[in-house]
């Protein structure tokens, strides 16, 4: 009984530091029972050149910022240059036939109520560094290491 007492207590001592130690990238400094500061949110790059995708479907980053773009029932921003006849004038990538599509993929006259609202799967980039290291690798450089293994190189 005093064996599981005492198992009892240093477990209950050692959870709350273990659990400190599991968000050390987001809250280094801070007790989980207090408030921290939110850090200041990164700017957004607004370079208006193009990313390359970590892997295929992958949804396009948005390469500008998007701060006040009214996208609702009534008005999409986004289509003021990426609609099917905007892009001659805006010179901006015009969207994917597939956002002409509908659920049983019948080609549409318009872009598919499904597919209207961008943001909710493009999304710009900020200046940021992760919170916490990940082992996270793109596809190209996981084929390029399976292509060398193939050929006998790295």
């Amino acid at each position: 009984m005093l064996k599981r007492f005492a198992f009892a207590l240093a477990l209950l001592v050692a959870l709350p530091l273990h659990a400190e130690n599991q968000l050390g990238g987001i809250r280094p400094d801070t007790p989980l029972a207090e408030e921290s500061e939110a850090p200041q949110i990164p700017p957004v790059i607004n370079a208006d050149v193009k990313q390359v995708r970590n892997y295929p479907d992958q949804p396009p980053l948005i390469p500008h910022k998007t701060d006040n773009y009214q996208i609702d029932l009534n008005v999409n921003k986004c289509l003021t240059c990426h609609s099917r006849t905007a892009v001659e004038d805006s010179q901006a990538p015009m969207i994917s036939v597939t956002h002409f599509m509908d659920r049983e993929g019948q080609t549409l006259g318009t872009v598919s109520p499904r597919r209207y609202f961008c943001t909710q799967c493009h999304v710009v980039q900020h200046d940021a560094e992760p919170p916490v290291v990940n082992g996270f690798v793109d596809v190209d450089s996981v084929l390029g290491h399976m292509q060398g293994a193939a050929t006998g190189g790295e």
